[in-house]
């Protein structure tokens, strides 16, 4: 595995010739590191875009919420969606012996379970940057641990144990453990970042929701107060 490399003498130690020396196995974990790595980049990438304009949704509700016009709730966007939960609720679930609050009440659970529903939809990924997180470096330590026995047995059969021999193996076996923590990192680090952020969405949301539901007593619903 490291002999290729030890003749070609130290200047040839490169991150090229470590991956293309290496044992199959080690060079399965680094693949499979770096597939994951990038997937984990893609999704953070994703969810950044999520984010900015959920936050700009968040921002129009708090604005409803203090008093301006309702958007209409026909679009496609977080809050449209939940103000369309509100207005369905408040058409479909009429009944003229309601008082408004058990009017704001029913439209109120309504669109907070569409809170939870957009939520969740945002959501998507992240129990993939969670597991990324948690066994990535496992799996480089697997990779390392493999490479180390890989290149111990390499040093035996040579029977010499100068450190041009042994230096090449043990190399690409903790590189392995190296692309691991590399993938790992981003992925803990953006998945506490997208939790935490997801967490403030949501108590900005449901507060605004509980002083929106209100207006939705009147009998015009939205129409009645985006006009």
């Amino acid at each position: 595995m490291g002999e290729t490399v030890a003749v070609g003498g130290a200047s040839h130690l490169s991150l090229t010739s470590l991956i293309l020396n290496a044992d199959p196995v080690v060079q399965g974990v680094i693949l499979l590191l770096v597939l994951a790595s990038v997937m984990c980049w893609g999704l953070i990438i994703e969810k950044i875009f999520r984010l900015i304009g959920l936050k700009r949704q968040v921002g129009a509700l708090e604005a409803a919420a203090k008093g301006a016009a309702l958007p209409s709730g026909s679009g496609r966007g977080y809050a449209d969606a939940i103000l369309s939960a509100g207005q369905f609720e408040r058409q479909v679930g009429d009944d003229h012996n309601e008082g408004p609050n058990d009017i704001r009440l029913r439209v109120e659970r309504a669109m907070r379970g569409a809170v939870r529903g957009e939520l969740k939809r945002i959501e998507a990924g992240l129990p993939f940057l969670a597991t990324v997180g948690s066994a990535a470096p496992f799996i480089g330590l697997f990779g390392t641990v493999w490479g180390i026995m890989h290149s111990f047995t390499a040093i035996a059969q040579a029977k010499d144990t100068s450190l041009a021999v042994v230096a090449p193996g043990i190399a690409e076996a903790l590189f392995a453990t190296a692309i691991g923590l590399a993938a790992a990192i981003p992925a803990v680090v953006a998945y506490n970042q997208i939790s935490v952020s997801l967490g403030r969405a949501a108590e900005r949301t449901n507060a605004a929701v509980h002083r929106i539901a209100p207006r939705f007593s009147n009998a015009g619903g939205v129409a009645a107060t985006s006009a």
